[in-house]
């Protein structure tokens, strides 16, 4: 079974190794510190301040493994390359809703860079999905719970 690549801008390649080098650099220690002085305070079956960074701990490790499994089968997309003429990752793309007549504004990213209260969103999405490869100009329907929802792609800029 071949693995799932990640696309991954730049910015989010930075962002993933930094947060990386943080929980194993800075977190683990801390969390490690922690145990350390809940070990201390004598019985652990009754510990909750062990307990707590314990599992402080899984989650950390699980959050570095996750990354590392991302990193593992990245593909970063070279924003420079990126071809504005067609809707790709790494383009912010500004939108006309038809029905609401008002303008939106998204960056489509890979799916783990996606942040819906800073509009990026990832090229799995269904509105991602619909946008790839479009060109300024073009007019899309993007079916959700509520129905359907056509934009018109108004322009095209690197992010």
């Amino acid at each position: 079974m071949t693995e799932k690549k990640s696309m991954l801008t730049g910015e989010g390649l930075k962002k993933l190794q930094d947060e990386l080098q943080d929980l194993e650099v800075v977190q683990l220690k801390e969390v490690a510190q922690k145990i350390k002085e809940a070990r201390e305070q004598g019985d652990l079956s009754e510990n909750a301040e062990y307990d707590a960074a314990r599992e402080e701990q899984r989650d950390i490790v699980s959050r570095i493994e996750e990354i590392k499994e991302i990193l593992k089968n990245v593909e970063v997309v070279d924003e420079d390359d990126i071809d504005i003429k067609k809707v790709n990752i790494g383009c912010t793309v500004k939108l006309l809703d038809m029905e609401e007549n008002e303008e939106e504004e998204f960056t489509l990213v890979g799916s783990t860079e996606t942040d819906s209260l800073n509009n990026k969103i990832s090229n799995e999405s269904p509105l991602g999905r619909e946008l790839m490869g479009k060109s300024k100009g073009d007019k899309i329907v993007v079916e959700n719970a509520y129905g359907n929802m056509e934009y018109e792609i108004l322009d095209i800029t690197r992010n």
